[in-house]
């Protein structure tokens, strides 16, 4: 549960924390909210924001606890329920970060957004994934800004066309057939399952399993990693034209 806002506290309040701000009609609008919230880039309607807000108040000055009236809040919002006026506050207002916190999101952003490239991507000539190193070096190569507010998942799709003129990079999924022997089934379903999609998946007469999966070509090895150290090795994996 949230905790009231007591002006004293505001340094306690404020540890790991951002204000969001919107401004209009002549008013400032102000939320406190964990700033790791702010930068997972999963909460594109935000609709579980107060388990995220250490206080549910909306202030004009969160840093001096000067909370907003609710003639403020219904003049701009027409609404005084806190929940709809933070996630307003949101799609609307900015985010306020000390250099610091804004140094922090960008590295932790870059590292998902590499991460994504690496799972997502693959270099179409030798049908492998980029290693992350190679990936963080060409971003470094190309200049490119990473957004410390912009969802990783929006940003992806960006980095890869700016990379393009520096490595060869694209797109793609792969169908892999797997056989598995029947005692293997149970302890590997769930990687197959959660690498991507199975398209179709048979017993045989010997009680081995049979499937096909579309996976994103850069995480190919790992499946296949997982699935040898599962089976000690039985596992028969092709990639299929």
């Amino acid at each position: 549960m949230a905790k009231d806002y007591q002006k004293e506290h505001t340094d306690d309040l404020m540890d790991g924390m951002v204000i969001a701000r919107f401004e209009s009609h002549g008013h400032d609008f102000e939320i406190i909210l964990e700033a790791d919230y702010v930068n997972d880039g999963k909460s594109d309607e935000w609709s579980d924001i107060l388990e995220h807000m250490p206080s549910e108040v909306v202030f004009t000055d969160a840093r001096k606890g000067e909370r907003a009236s609710t003639d403020d809040m219904n003049e701009v919002f027409a609404t005084e329920n806190v929940k709809d006026i933070a996630i307003d506050i949101m799609k609307n207002g900015n985010v306020q970060l000390t250099t610091e916190q804004r140094r922090q999101m960008q590295d932790e952003k870059r590292k998902q957004v590499i991460a994504t490239i690496v799972r997502e991507a693959m270099n179409p000539q030798t049908k492998t994934p980029h290693p992350p190193q190679r990936i963080e070096s060409a971003m470094a190569e190309a200049g490119i800004h990473i957004d410390p507010m912009k969802p990783a998942s929006v940003q992806v799709h960006e980095v890869v066309e700016l990379l393009r003129p520096i490595i060869p990079i694209s797109f793609e999924k792969l169908k892999l057939a797997i056989k598995l022997e029947g005692i293997d089934y149970g302890r590997c379903y769930g990687d197959i399952k959660g690498a991507g999609k199975i398209i179709s998946e048979e017993w045989g007469s010997d009680g081995s399993w049979m499937g096909m999966v579309e996976i994103p070509a850069g995480i190919q090895d790992e499946l296949v990693r997982k699935l040898n150290e599962k089976t000690k090795g039985s596992a028969e994996t092709k990639i299929l034209k």
